[in-house]
C-alpha cells in the first residue's frame, strides 16, 4: 500500500501508475470519492465518482493508446480546511502508432488537485484540468476507447 506525506508524490505516483496501467497503484492513491472536472477538455460537467468507477473509466481508455506520458511541473501546495490543494502544470502525451490524422494527441494545462488526509497518508479527492491548449490528433481518445479492451498493452504486466 502506498503512503506518503508528500502531496506532489501522490499525484506523480498516480500519473506514473496510470501510464504503466498499474490499476492497483492508481486506486491506492485515490480517496474513496473523487470529484473530476475535465469539462474544459471534453465538455460536459464536473462529477463526483467512486474511485473504483474512475479507475474503470480510465481502464476503458488508457490501454487503447500505444503509450501515454504525463509530465508535471513543480507543484504548489496550499492548505485548505480539511486538506490540501496541489496546483501544477501538466503536459500529457498520448500515442497510437499509424493513426490516421497523426499518432500524437497532446494536452497542456494546469491541474488543481485537492487531497485529503487518511490514516495511510494523502489521497487525491479531486482532479480539475484547466486546459491551456491541445495539439495533434484530437480523434485519438475515441480511437483509444475502441481499442482499449483488445489492446495488447492492456494484457501486459506493469513494470
Amino acid at each position: 500500500m502506498f503512503a506518503s506525506d508528500d502531496p506532489a508524490a501522490v499525484l506523480t505516483g498516480l500519473l506514473q501508475a496510470a501510464d504503466d496501467l498499474d490499476w492497483e497503484a492508481v486506486r491506492d492513491r485515490l480517496a474513496d470519492e473523487v470529484r473530476t472536472d475535465y469539462s474544459e477538455l471534453f465538455g460536459g460537467e464536473a462529477e463526483t465518482l467512486s474511485a473504483d468507477e474512475l479507475v474503470k473509466r480510465w481502464r476503458g481508455l488508457l490501454p487503447g493508446f500505444d503509450a501515454t506520458q504525463h509530465l508535471l511541473g513543480t507543484g504548489l501546495v496550499e492548505e485548505r480546511e480539511g486538506g490540501l490543494v496541489l496546483r501544477t502544470h501538466v503536459r500529457a502525451y498520448h500515442y497510437i502508432d499509424g493513426a490516421e490524422g497523426g499518432p500524437v494527441w497532446g494536452v497542456h494545462g494546469h491541474y488543481v488537485v485537492p487531497l485529503e488526509r487518511t490514516p495511510s497518508g494523502w489521497k487525491i479527492a479531486g482532479i480539475t484540468l484547466r486546459l491551456f491548449h491541445q495539439e495533434g490528433n484530437t480523434v485519438l481518445p475515441a480511437l483509444a476507447g475502441e481499442r482499449a479492451a483488445t489492446s495488447p498493452r492492456a494484457a501486459r504486466p506493469h513494470p
